[in-house]
């Protein structure tokens, strides 16, 4: 099949990474300014009067593959621009297919990485900043607020050789991407994902707005009492806020949220305190959300492309865009608290805010972020996700059979472990008592070959238990599940194999193999992990490891460590997602409409009078998966007029 390789350069007075490519392209100012192509091997072109037509009729061809890096802008603005639809599943995403087989998403990283002779133009961003953002009026430019090509004719001769050179490279990445093909189920659920992203979630502009002023008004006044309590122009700076600590004679090295709390354990009352809890409240990122909701919302009040596929390499599951809807704080109030909070900010009541709610008005909003989320009118929100999806993988892939016999029962698996770990009856252990605590923090935090620092990082010192307590806990929850524990060896063992000795290693349904550079581990769905530049290193214990390649913590190529624990991690999130992406695929297939997903939760509208729709959502969702025979699977839901936590 022919295909079109695309890239295109634009401009709009919006900011593309706030508001984010939905409503960059349908804002009145935007415009695109170059356009590169190419069919197949031919040269590159530039879309000029003479060829448009043959670039059109191409570009809406359904037997033409057009292919683009990060394929969702291109499709997006060039739909809006020739006002044309452009179906998802006549694009392919270089994108994402670089990710799939662990390499970086940017396009200059990848072509670095291969070490391709098509490498991108790096002098790209300071064009894009000339050319395609509105620029400041000075007496030098004659007032202008944009540069045009007549501006600079030889840096738009560079502009657009810029533009053929990432036709080029993107070009040059897919030859090598192509050497592993995409599984078809994957370029299927790529293009679902499009659609939900092109569908986007309602927002409720009112709470949204009412939320923007009250949080602006909450901060001014509480700038002012840190002010009177400080002396300092400017209390949130914190330089500033740290040198008025130190000469209240307060040891504190920086102001992150771990430190403010454990100085609000020793300060409890008096002006220490009070700045504290100030800073607190002026810190809350989550109350930003609004901000990004408002950045972000399209003229129907709809925000788009919130998901990013295959947004986490290593697994392959979806991470959040813009409004990050992955890390909402939870709303902790009853639900008739939560529509009374509700219905005040949108009137912009705060001072009733303040009579009725005994907490800080930021708390409250915080609360109210995932409120914000609405279903269309006619509709309500269908909310579901898995029941304990990890430790259901975990137990099945490992054969752990005590566990699989608790979810094909009760289902309590933090009574379970407890009685397991503790060797009494699971009758005796209620919701309170501390074994089920412990069980509960000991499944949160040791499935992956955690010890005591996971313990600590999962919070086991704030629940009361003791530090001494926690080897004894991590053994006893080893001894209590040895098929995990010797899950956790067996393919640390399969990838050491696999990576020294070349050699095609399965164990527990997992294969791992080592090809053309990198090292594969095949999943039970058919889909592939892949980990670059695989080699064998020394772990910290003096003991033969594999280290591969990837993106760290600071977004740099570099070494990777890795060990049996964080396979099995690696490989029980990545069944876990393609179980999701099974149950989103087979909800689209019965007429469900997704408007997002959150983990292992789905967020679907469906009409008010639909009765049934709920059942029917937590019954598909816990039906058996064809590659999975034996994988107890179990779904619960609610509805809701609002997105919110059950």
């Amino acid at each position: 099949m022919k295909r079109l390789a695309v890239d295109i350069e634009t401009y709009c007075e919006l900011d593309l990474k706030k508001v984010g490519v939905y409503r960059y392209a349908e804002h009145e100012s935007f415009d695109i300014l170059i356009t590169a192509f190419a069919f197949d091997e031919a040269p590159v072109q530039q879309l000029t009067k003479e060829n448009q037509t043959l670039f059109m009729e191409a570009l809406q061809d359904p037997h033409v593959i057009k292919t683009a890096h990060n394929a969702n802008f291109e499709r997006v603005c060039l739909s809006h621009y020739h006002n044309v639809a452009m179906p998802p599943e006549q694009w392919r995403c270089t994108m994402v297919d670089s990710t799939r087989i662990g390499l970086p998403a940017a396009l200059g990283q990848i072509a670095q990485v291969l070490k391709l002779e098509e490498q991108k133009d790096k002098a790209g961003t300071h064009l894009i900043n000339y050319f395609s953002k509105p620029c400041k009026p000075t007496k030098t430019n004659e007032g202008r607020t944009r540069n045009l090509p007549e501006h600079d004719p030889e840096k738009w001769e560079e502009f657009v050789a810029y533009c053929i050179q990432d036709v080029e490279t993107e070009r040059a990445i897919r030859k090598r991407v192509d050497e592993f093909p995409v599984p078809e189920s994957e370029q299927k659920l790529w293009a679902l994902d499009q659609r939900i992203n092109d569908r986007g979630v309602r927002v409720d502009a009112d709470l949204m707005a009412g939320a923007i002023t009250c949080d602006k008004q909450t901060k001014n006044e509480v700038m002012q009492q840190a002010r009177h309590l400080t002396g300092l122009d400017n209390p949130n700076s914190p330089t500033q806020l740290l040198e008025w600590f130190q000469e209240q004679g307060v040891e504190i090295e920086n102001l992150q949220k771990a430190s403010v709390e454990a100085l609000l354990e020793y300060y409890t009352s008096g002006p220490v305190h009070d700045v504290l809890k100030i800073r607190q409240e002026l810190s809350k990122s989550s109350v930003k959300k609004y901000d990004r909701m408002k950045q972000m919302m399209c003229s129907d009040k709809r925000v788009r492309g919130i998901l990013q596929f295959y947004g986490a390499s290593k697994t392959g599951r979806w991470a959040g865009r813009g409004v990050q809807v992955h890390n909402l704080t939870k709303n902790y109030m009853s639900l008739s608290r939560i529509r009374t909070a509700r219905k005040l900010v949108k009137e912009q009541d705060f001072e009733g805010l303040d009579l009725i709610y005994n907490e800080s008005r930021q708390n409250i909003l915080s609360q109210l972020v995932r409120t914000t989320f609405v279903p269309s009118e006619g509709y309500k929100f269908a909310i579901s996700d898995f029941s304990a999806i990890e430790a259901r993988v975990i137990a099945w892939l490992a054969g752990e059979q005590w566990r699989l016999d608790v979810f094909n029962s009760h289902g309590k698996i933090y009574e379970a472990s407890a009685a397991q770990m503790f060797k009494i009856p699971v009758d005796s252990i209620s919701k309170g008592s501390p074994e089920r605590q412990k069980g509960k923090v000991a499944e949160l935090a040791l499935g992956y070959q955690g010890g005591p620092g996971a313990l600590i990082s999962m919070g086991a010192l704030n629940m009361g238990m003791e530090e001494s307590d926690l080897r004894p806990l991590v053994d006893a929850w080893r001894e209590a599940n040895p098929n995990i524990k010797n899950f956790w060896y067996a393919c640390d063992q399969a990838a050491l194999t696999a990576v020294k000795d070349k050699k095609i290693i399965t164990t527990h349904g997992i294969t791992f193999r080592r090809e053309k550079g990198f090292l594969f581990i095949d999943l039970p769905s058919g889909r592939s992990l892949a980990y670059a530049k695989p080699h064998v290193t020394e772990n910290k214990f003096g003991r033969e490891a594999v280290a591969h390649y990837g993106l760290n913590e600071k977004n740099k190529w570099a070494k990777v460590d890795a060990y049996g624990g964080k396979w099995v991690e690696n490989i029980v999130q990545a069944v876990s997602r393609d179980i999701l992406a099974i149950a989103i695929e087979r909800l689209n297939d019965i007429g469900y409409t997704t408007v997002m997903h959150v983990h292992d939760e789905v967020v679907l509208e469906v009409p008010e009078d639909d009765e049934d729709a709920l059942g029917k959502i937590e019954k598909l969702m816990g039906e058996p998966v064809s590659w999975a025979e034996g994988l107890p699977l179990a779904a619960d839901g609610f509805e809701a007029e609002f997105y919110m936590k059950d």
